[in-house]
């Protein structure tokens, strides 16, 4: 794991950066919510100050409200804001997560909460979602709802997030921090990051201590 911390400087400064664009090809911007580099190759970044569990009431794939905090209090869980239409970073992301996940013991597996909501709810409807999320992992929780509501969730965790727009080419691409967040099962604070660059070794090496809100 990084031996660096989140300050409020460097949050302030993470809401200024360039977003990541899901298959942007040409426009490789970086996500938001990055700290000064260091020379460590891994994935994670432990922060000093944790992140409050957003506030977001959002519908889930059987068009039912799901309340974020309620529904996961006091459960290990991993949010990420992105969309179904993304060609790389999204999928590549869970995808990592669920594999991960299978080294598991199932009652641990049972417990954690990996919840999914869209950046791009005009496209993302409920039955869009369940259907994406199914190809991954029937037992991710996915949200949408209305765009402001969930920009506004994304900003309280340092992610920044822009409407779903059309790129050069007339490409609709949504433009969006692609960060990882960790919520400890103890405090339902989110005090570990993920970057993209996370793989299916950091995850597996990670999950068993998260799980039980404890640092990796």
């Amino acid at each position: 794991m990084r031996n660096k911390t989140f300050v409020a400087a460097a949050l302030l400064a993470a809401a200024t950066m360039p977003l990541s664009a899901c298959g942007s090809g040409d426009d490789p911007k970086r996500p938001v919510a990055v700290v000064s580099e260091d020379t460590s190759q891994k994935a994670a970044t432990l922060l000093d100050k944790p992140f409050e569990k957003p506030d977001l009431v959002l519908t889930d794939t059987h068009g039912k409200k799901y309340d974020l905090r309620k529904e996961t209090a006091g459960h290990p869980t991993l949010v990420y804001f992105g969309y179904t239409h993304c060609p790389d970073v999204c999928p590549l992301t869970l995808s990592n997560i669920a594999v991960a996940m299978k080294d598991l013991p199932k009652a641990e597996r049972d417990e954690l909460r990996v919840v999914f909501v869209t950046t791009d709810p005009a496209r993302d409807t409920p039955a869009e979602l369940g259907k994406w999320l199914k190809g991954i992992d029937a037992e991710f929780i996915g949200l949408t709802g209305d765009f402001d509501t969930i920009q506004a969730g994304a900003r309280t965790l340092g992610i920044s997030i822009e409407p779903t727009a059309k790129d050069k080419n007339g490409k609709l691409v949504s433009y969006h921090g692609t960060q990882v967040v960790a919520f400890s099962p103890k405090t339902d604070a989110g005090y570990v990051l993920y970057g993209e660059d996370a793989t299916v070794d950091d995850y597996t090496k990670d999950l068993p201590e998260l799980v039980k809100g404890e640092n990796p």
